[in-house]
């Protein structure tokens, strides 16, 4: 039953949780999932990036709560979810299963799909494996799941970005290693002994962070913090799991199947100066997606909080609202 009106509007915040729970998806997953919005509004779904890292409380705020009925989870293994950082059954298959799960839960006959970086890869992925259930997309940060692209933001774009630092992400490996850097790290990651895999996640985390971002206040590595005691971030262990198995897709499937989102709405916000998911990729996507718009953010690169991103991405979703309304 759709609670009173007058007194969901009397909530102190408006973007607190509907709803929130662990939902068991099999092979032991349990995915947190929590609704935003109002009941009634307009189904939407938010595909955090990563993989691995998680929603946060701010992507409520994307949607307006008069108008969404919004869905946001972790997806297996991240964030909330359990059993925490779990690869095992962790596939791409698994993950558009798991959107599929809850849009039945949420009796959603379609739904607007939002997702950024490795977000855009699975609302895209999920929507040409089931187009007729997507009334709308909209990504930020074109991603999609290539070795070939984190190999252009690692092996390319770094060294002529910030060449100290290039030289300090290889200098972890041995002259051996560095022949196929990028496989390299994964195998790092991957591997079960701490003393290997735990310098290795952190190098990756900070380079791709400062990668990530603009104006970043840091662009080096410091090889003490390699070796600190902290905890480990999560998402380098997601990520390689993903990557080095293609992100479980066909070499270039996104883009050989992007005739499948035909009549599908889009609308891709692109920062100018995204280091890892750059203009091209959004434009060879519109270029065979011809439903798409792109805007271009100018002075903005990777993250949903460079200047003008955010904005740009909560007026893409009004504007796609009124469009599928």
């Amino acid at each position: 039953m759709a609670p009173d009106v007058d007194a969901r509007r009397s909530r102190s915040d408006p973007f607190a949780p509907l709803t929130s729970e662990h939902l068991a998806v099999g092979d032991g997953h349990e995915v947190y999932v929590e609704s935003a919005g109002r009941i009634g509004g307009i189904p939407a779904a938010y595909l955090h990036g990563g993989p691995g890292s998680g929603c946060q409380p701010d992507h409520r705020r994307l949607f307006d709560p008069e108008r969404f009925h919004a869905v946001l989870f972790d997806q297996r293994g991240a964030g909330r979810s359990r059993p925490r950082g779990e690869r095992e059954h962790n596939t791409l298959a698994h993950l558009i299963a798991d959107i599929e799960t809850i849009r039945k839960k949420f009796a959603f006959e379609r739904w607007l799909v939002v997702g950024g970086s490795w977000g855009a890869t699975l609302a895209l992925a999920y929507a040409q494996a089931h187009p007729d259930r997507v009334s709308g997309i909209v990504l930020r940060a074109t991603f999609l799941g290539t070795v070939a692209e984190i190999e252009d933001g690692f092996l390319s774009s770094l060294p002529r970005l910030y060449p100290g630092l290039s030289e300090d992400f290889l200098g972890l490996l041995t002259p051996e290693e560095r022949a196929q850097p990028i496989q390299s790290y994964f195998r790092r990651i991957l591997d079960a002994d701490p003393a290997v895999h735990a310098p290795a996640a952190r190098a990756w985390g900070e380079t791709e962070r400062i990668l990530s971002e603009l104006t970043p206040g840091r662009t080096r590595l410091d090889p003490g913090s390699l070796q600190s005691s902290r905890s480990l971030p999560a998402t380098p262990f997601m990520e390689a799991h993903y990557f080095s198995n293609n992100s479980f897709m066909k070499p270039n499937q996104l883009m050989a199947e992007a005739a499948r989102l035909a009549g599908i709405p889009g609308i891709i916000v692109q920062g100018r100066y995204d280091h890892l998911c750059p203009p091209s990729i959004s434009h060879a996507l519109a270029a065979a997606w011809r439903d798409a718009e792109i805007r271009v953010v100018e002075g903005a690169g990777h993250s949903l909080y460079d200047p003008g991103v955010r904005n740009a991405v909560m007026r893409a979703i009004a504007d796609m609202a009124s469009r599928i309304k």
